[in-house]
């Protein structure tokens, strides 16, 4: 059912007042439930991950053998030691939290989450983190996924009833101007969408109120002659994992060989592979609208190739994956659901030229071969300001500590405040 902005604002209430009783709790109380969480959403047997390929696959369309190898591949290294390991990689540990060190960190008294992808892994995550800086949470669902958020405020219940009582999830359509304004009303706002969405919101949270904005990201990779030999094997389930949905999803591939040859040959590696991943994993429903745009850009590749340009299709039976060998390292439209363009670069400087027009949306970048070049690589990407360099096949498997925008997880979401010296008199 729909929320109103009386039902938000209610909730905002709801949640200052459980925030002050979950300020009170020992932090440790807090810190092993969520890991409790975090180890049920690992259980392929638990009722949450039934669900998720049960209710979610239904509701977003990915098919349910896609959802389970897809959350099998996230959550991986989600384990409670990492969730406690991130909190001492970038606070510095409990004693920040409990007020017993030379910083103190705490979290806002009530955090709103605007969710707007269709992953459960972020969803997931994205309702922990503030939890785990007693922050009280109100997110509001995504368009894209009605499930998750449910799901991940049930487990919490689940595990600490106290804790459960500082997550609600409210429903309500983005264009309802007041029941927006009503949840941007708390201290912290955590905002995700497309570029538009998040300069709408920028433009209606005022400081003191914080801001934590994620706007559109893409990923790609880029391969060289060193190569591991199953690399399109490696690449084509980073490409067919949530249908290429994620923002850790490879739109494009970039065969660093300095010959046209090198890109070629593994187009056709690469359409291989998703075609028998296409048996393993099926490629969910599409829109009219999505099948539309994955035939006008076909058939534009086709009419190049036609006029002579050296450019070669792959493609699947209907629209379910594509492979687009490209002449030039330009970055052309990506339709996604599986369709992936392959250029030929001319080494690291060449993919770095390749890469500046969207040097400002890249996350994620995969890497296959270049160990003769791995400082180079990792300098060069890092100036482009990717957040997260790793090997392909492992590019929907982040670590729960990744950088996402190179900000980190908990420090957004953060207030500190620094202890100089013998404060208190005795």
């Amino acid at each position: 059912m729909s929320a109103s902005a009386q039902d938000i604002r209610a909730a905002l209430e709801r949640l200052r007042v459980a925030g002050r009783r979950l300020r009170n709790r020992p932090v440790r109380e807090t810190i092993d439930a969520l890991a409790s969480v975090l180890e049920t959403w690992r259980e392929p047997e638990s009722r949450v991950r039934r669900a998720l390929c049960t209710e979610y696959a239904e509701a977003t369309s990915f098919s349910p053998a896609m959802v389970e190898a897809g959350m099998a591949r996230a959550l991986a290294g989600w384990t409670g030691d990492s969730l406690r390991s991130l909190l001492d990689r970038e606070l510095g540990g409990i004693e920040v939290l409990e007020g017993s060190a030379l910083r103190n960190a705490s979290g806002f008294e009530v955090t709103s989450v605007m969710l707007a992808g269709v992953l459960p892994s972020p969803t997931l995550l994205g309702l922990l983190a503030p939890l785990l800086l007693r922050s009280p949470v109100l997110a509001k669902t995504s368009a894209h996924d009605p499930v998750t958020a449910g799901l991940v405020a049930g487990s919490v219940a689940a595990a600490d009833p106290e804790l459960g009582a500082c997550l609600e999830i409210v429903r309500f359509s983005g264009g309802d101007r007041e029941c927006v304004d009503a949840l941007l009303r708390a201290d912290c706002v955590v905002a995700s969408g497309s570029d538009e969405t998040i300069a709408s919101v920028a433009a209606r949270v005022q400081p003191p109120r914080r801001l934590v904005s994620y706007g559109h990201r893409l990923s790609v990779a880029a391969l060289a002659p060193d190569r591991p030999t199953d690399s399109a094997a490696r690449l084509a389930e980073d490409v067919a994992l949530w249908d290429q949905l994620g923002c850790l999803s490879p739109l494009a591939v970039f065969v660093a060989d300095g010959e046209r040859g090198g890109a070629t040959a593994f187009g056709a590696e690469l359409a291989e592979a998703l075609a028998d991943l296409e048996q393993r994993w099926p490629r969910g429903r599409i829109s009219p609208r999505s099948s539309a745009a994955i035939r006008r850009e076909r058939d534009e590749a086709e009419m190049r190739a036609a006029g002579g340009a050296p450019v070669r299709l792959h493609r699947g039976a209907g629209s379910s994956w594509t492979v687009v060998v490209e002449a030039d390292s330009r970055i052309r439209p990506a339709p996604l659901h599986r369709f992936v363009r392959v250029h030929p670069v001319a080494g690291v400087p060449g993919l770095v030229e390749a890469l500046k027009p969207v040097r400002h949306h890249l996350a994620c970048v995969g890497v296959g071969g270049f160990a003769d070049r791995q400082s180079e690589m990792i300098a060069a990407l890092g100036q482009l300001g990717v957040s997260r360099i790793c090997r392909i096949g492992t590019m929907q498997a982040p670590p729960l500590s990744w950088c996402h925008d190179n900000r980190g997880v908990l420090l957004p979401l953060a207030r500190l405040s620094d202890v100089n010296g013998a404060v208190f008199e005795l």
